[in-house]
């Protein structure tokens, strides 16, 4: 788990936006419980935004899983939860589910995320790769397993390959930009929901090689290193300034939050969520993420206002 340093100064911002004082508009105090699943990627962000509002609403427990986006997925869309995080949009099979259970929801996009491609500490060749080479070393096909297979020059190094599961949003995102299709990747690789224990296999092994969202890059980098990508324009790391940019191609992706709208009629949910879009650029910057630009996250507050009154 990413641990986030709590930022005080965002409890003056939110009090206003949720009330004052724990306190619902008509003075009485904000109470229950909302239930949240999804991204491990947006994890950490909910995480802090959970943490940030119960203090200052103690009666209200915030519960935040890490099931991945499409186990997310599986849970809002059979009624179980209330706030679905997802590292890219909802599928057409997703939308069917939810539509067979008469869910209705909202999506709103929340942050910018690059994907971190990521190699062991003792890797001092893997400088940058091209967009050609990941598919090399990730397409269905490919039986690479030496790095002296993916780039003349390489050491002979055995390749180790980690990733996230096939119920990641991650996972969706990379195959699609890397290997044109959805899904579509090398099996024998080892797959975990949890972005730490993924850090942890590449920092275990010298030949070790694997993706996952940035964020969890800059809480290990000293256990990792990164790696440049060449999307066709030369060799670009992550950063806030090139995911923000768009010049992290094709590795930078929006991130998004989905609410249901029956659960907006409870007060505490809409608090939550006003408390969200309202503290959320504040605490990226904690969790590593990078901020929308201020009149992009105006629009997503108009969205869910928009949102809560035709819910009412």
């Amino acid at each position: 788990m990413i641990k986030t340093v709590g930022i005080l100064l965002t409890l003056a911002v939110s009090t206003a936006a949720c009330g004052g004082g724990g306190q619902k508009s008509d003075g009485s105090r904000l109470s229950g419980t909302i239930s949240g699943d999804g991204s491990s990627t947006v994890f950490p962000i909910s995480e802090a935004v959970a943490e940030e509002f119960q203090r200052a609403h103690p009666a209200v427990q915030v519960t935040v899983g890490e099931a991945g986006t499409g186990g997310g997925f599986k849970k809002f869309c059979n009624d179980e939860t209330d706030v679905q995080d997802a590292s890219r949009p909802i599928k057409d099979t997703e939308k069917q589910a939810c539509a067979a259970n008469a869910i209705e929801y909202v999506e709103l996009s929340i942050a910018k995320d690059g994907l971190a491609v990521v190699v062991n500490k003792q890797n001092t060749w893997a400088k940058c790769l091209t967009t050609a080479e990941l598919k090399k070393i990730w397409e269905p096909s490919s039986k690479i397993s030496n790095w002296k297979d993916v780039k003349a020059g390489f050491p002979d190094k055995p390749l180790t390959l980690f990733g996230p599961d096939t119920d990641s949003g991650t996972f969706d995102y990379f195959t699609n930009e890397i290997n044109g299709e959805e899904g579509a990747s090398r099996t024998d690789y080892s797959p975990n929901t949890n972005d730490n224990t993924l850090v942890q296999g590449v920092a275990g092994a010298e030949g070790a090689f694997g993706y996952f969202g940035f964020a969890y890059y800059t809480q290990n980098r000293d256990k990792l290193n990164l790696v440049a990508i060449d999307g066709g324009s030369g060799c670009v790391s992550p950063s806030d300034e090139t995911v923000e940019s768009g010049t992290y191609v094709p590795l930078s992706r929006p991130l998004f939050l989905y609410v249901k709208k029956s659960s907006t009629v409870r007060p505490e949910v809409r608090a939550f969520i006003d408390f969200y879009l309202e503290n959320v650029s504040a605490l990226l910057k904690d969790v590593g993420y990078t901020p929308l630009a201020e009149d992009a996250l105006k629009i997503e507050r108009q969205e869910f206002e928009s949102f809560v009154g035709a819910s009412k």
